[in-house]
């Protein structure tokens, strides 16, 4: 691999213009959450520039989904950062999550300063009524390369069964635990190809985590903007699981201890952060904006997001070299089929959060659409979160 990340041999060359460009326009039209942003990025870097390789992509999945902290947005900082090293990576993940930033900021001004508009409420129902036919849609995407890459002979196929299942039951049962399982599969793996291979740069990942580890020790003495600070870095750099788990994590903070929200509220907050493109944790920037304004949002977002730019700035650049070594594509292998598993796993607990009867027609409008059709994501949801308002304006419940 060059100095810039990409990988040794390759053509790509991708300007900064052209990164801020693409990955910002994800960020704009990047509605429902991590299974759409792995979609649009997949069909940006493999698809139509085919900038790198499904292998490659998939890889990049596995690897962001044993990490704690929002794994779509690595996920952009890693693809960004293998076509332009760090300056595409800080390029690159500043545009994805700018545009949802702004956005939610200014509508935290507006619902906390009193009741939300309905159109809002409906909007986020209805937007939130398609994530599943998302998921659903995402994950079939990376079924074929991650079959070939497991082989063709049946007890591969079998092991690769296996470990999806798995994924789809973690993502449904165990919650912030789902990692131990994707590590579980990619163990798994190794030990049945007996993968032998270099140790690589192991060593980097006990230096990546460190500073990640000392921070909140620095915290403790700042009022509440301490406060934020850690419920942020709790979100960014302690959570496994994928977005959605910051929604308990956030609650008992934000509504209980500090009493910055009451339960309407943050149940807004998260509504919120579903309704608005970009990364589920957006929702933190809500939080912070109820505790200290907009110093509040902006600080609460900086600090959850910053692991995210460290794992990728500081790790990968041993990521090549690491996926060379024979024992950790075998890790991968098996690691890949267990996170299209949980990522499609996870439009189970996503339905069964439907609570308005108009919401399932959506959804199976939006199943017709997405995995049936296999038409686009964004409009998709944007005709979803337009039958939301309209639901409410007819009447219908959140009304």
């Amino acid at each position: 691999m060059g100095p810039d990340g990409r990988t040794a041999g390759t053509e790509r060359v991708v300007g900064l213009g052209t990164i801020a460009r693409e990955w910002g326009r994800i960020g704009i039209t990047g509605f429902g959450g991590p299974p759409a942003h792995i979609l649009l990025l997949r069909r940006l870097c493999v698809e139509r520039r085919r900038w790198l390789t499904p292998e490659e992509f998939e890889d990049g999945i596995a690897a962001t989904n044993l990490l704690p902290g929002p794994a779509s947005t690595q996920l952009a900082v890693l693809t960004a950062w293998r076509l332009r090293g760090v300056p595409g990576a800080l390029v690159g993940g500043v545009c994805f999550i700018g545009p949802g930033l702004v956005l939610i900021l200014a509508l935290a001004a507006l619902f906390l300063a009193g009741d939300p508009p309905l159109w809002v409420l409906g909007a986020a129902a209805g937007a939130g009524a398609a994530v599943p036919a998302v998921a659903v849609q995402a994950a079939t995407s990376l079924v074929p390369a991650s079959l070939g890459r497991m082989g063709r002979d049946r007890a591969a196929r079998a092991r690769w069964a296996g470990y999806a299942l798995a994924g789809a039951v973690a993502a449904v049962l165990t919650g912030p635990w789902l990692v131990l399982v994707l590590i579980a599969a990619g163990l798994t793996e190794i030990a049945v190809r007996g993968g032998r291979g270099d140790r690589g740069a192991g060593g980097s990942g006990g230096r990546a985590v460190l500073p990640l580890a000392t921070g909140p020790l620095a915290l403790g003495g700042l009022g509440v903007l301490g406060a934020v600070a850690w419920v942020a870095f709790k979100v960014g750099a302690l959570s496994y699981g994928g977005g959605f788990v910051i929604i308990p994590l956030m609650r008992d903070d934000a509504v209980n201890r500090y009493h910055w929200m009451t339960d309407g509220q943050f149940l807004n907050a998260v509504a919120l952060g579903q309704v608005t493109p970009g990364p589920v944790v957006h929702t933190v920037a809500a939080v912070g904006y109820a505790a200290a304004g907009l110093g509040g949002g902006l600080l609460a977002a900086a600090v959850a997001f910053a692991p995210s730019f460290l794992f990728v700035l500081l790790g990968g650049r041993h990521f090549d070299r690491l996926r060379a070594d024979r024992r950790v594509r075998d890790f991968l292998t098996g690691a890949g089929p267990a996170v299209t598993g949980a990522i499609a796993g996870s439009a189970l607990p996503l339905a069964a959060s439907l609570g308005y009867g108009w919401q399932w027609g959506v959804l199976a409008g939006a199943l017709l659409w997405l995995v049936l059709a296999r038409r686009g994501v964004v409009l998709a949801l944007l005709a979803a979160g337009a039958a939301g308002v309209l639901a409410v304006a007819a009447g219908l419940p959140p009304a």
